[in-house]
């Protein structure tokens, strides 16, 4: 069979959206994250089949900064397989999360992966997504809202990129195993009523409807009806949960991969 049929069987057979977070890379260590990303991997490798697009939604990495000539090392398995699924015309977005939201053009140059720097708005098959990591959204945490727009600030990042790498990496992950250690308590819904993510997007729903809101960030895998048709979709995590969503043209679900 010619190369170009197999090609367009294989672009018919990708029918599925797929969406996942919060693999945070890096985390605890290089030996539990390398076992992570093989995981990651043989996920990749299951869905690839049917995947036509895959939205990667923040904290792919427990940091990320990218000097003009240096990245951060390791990873490059994820990195390559990506690669491959966007050259074989699969469509990758990378959204920028709280962990990594330094990410710059590297991924777009070298991966072929759009980068989204916050919400994205999408329609696929009649039904209409809001997408965000979810970070600083909804009521309160207004120290982290603070801290988010300098760190996003670009007179800020150039100026972090002043600091020689070794330097500047350092501090970083330090920073990140700071903020991460801050955070590290077993995560509880609480009900739809303390759910910022839910307030926010049922404030949203005033404004304009939404069939899907998806966000990440949470890491609590949560399927939440918001009215009769909308619903909060929380993508959880990839170090307790492996946990994903996918939508296969008519309804998104949430799943889970080589669950225990």
């Amino acid at each position: 069979m010619p190369d170009n049929i197999i090609y367009l069987c294989a672009v018919r057979m990708r029918n599925k959206i797929y969406f996942a977070s919060d693999f945070h890379l890096g985390s605890p260590n290089y030996e539990e994250s390398r076992k992570r990303e093989n995981r990651i991997l043989r996920w990749l490798n299951a869905i690839e089949p049917s995947c036509a697009e895959l939205f990667l939604m923040g904290d792919i990495f427990d940091f990320w900064f990218e000097y003009l000539t240096v990245i951060p090392k390791g990873f490059v398995r994820l990195q390559g397989k990506l690669a491959a699924m966007a050259d074989a015309g699969i469509k990758v977005y990378f959204f920028k999360g709280n962990h990594d939201m330094w990410v710059n053009d590297y991924f777009t140059k070298e991966l072929g992966i759009e980068i989204v720097s916050d919400e994205l708005i999408i329609e696929r098959n009649g039904k209409s997504f809001f997408l965000h990591h979810g970070d600083g959204l909804g009521p309160g945490d207004k120290k982290y809202k603070l801290l988010r727009k300098i760190f996003r600030n670009p007179v800020c990042q150039w100026l972090f990129s002043l600091v020689p790498p070794r330097i500047g990496l350092g501090i970083a992950n330090g920073w990140s195993g700071h903020s991460r250690a801050a955070g590290a308590k077993e995560e509880v819904f609480e009900g739809v009523d303390r759910e910022w993510l839910a307030i926010y997007a049922k404030e949203q729903l005033q404004k304009s409807h939404f069939d899907y809101f998806v966000f990440g960030h949470r890491h609590l895998p949560l399927d939440i009806e918001l009215s009769q048709h909308s619903k909060y979709v929380n993508l959880g995590e990839w170090i307790n949960y492996n946990s994903y969503a996918v939508f296969d043209g008519n309804e998104l679900t949430l799943n889970y991969f080589e669950k225990n």
